[in-house]
């Protein structure tokens, strides 16, 4: 049996690159300040899980911050 296999190439434009680093840094602050006025509630379990699983989100995003802070200094220089 013969199988034929393609595979689609996408570019992304400066213009595209920008507004997704925008949304990836604005969901970041979104998260992060959550994260900061929930954690006052010591009593509820939901909230509590809710802080403790908002890792699974920031961390990617944080990666993604420092890699375009990373990018516009090399840029600079």
């Amino acid at each position: 049996m013969i199988s034929t296999v393609t595979t689609t190439t996408t570019a992304i434009t400066a213009t595209q690159a920008l507004t997704y680093g925008v949304i990836a840094v604005v969901a970041l602050i979104t998260l992060l300040a959550v994260k900061e006025i929930l954690s006052s509630e010591t009593n509820n379990k939901h909230v509590q899980s809710f802080i403790k699983g908002s890792n699974v989100a920031i961390v990617p995003l944080l990666l993604v911050f420092v890699s375009i802070v990373a990018f516009k200094v090399v840029s600079v220089l």
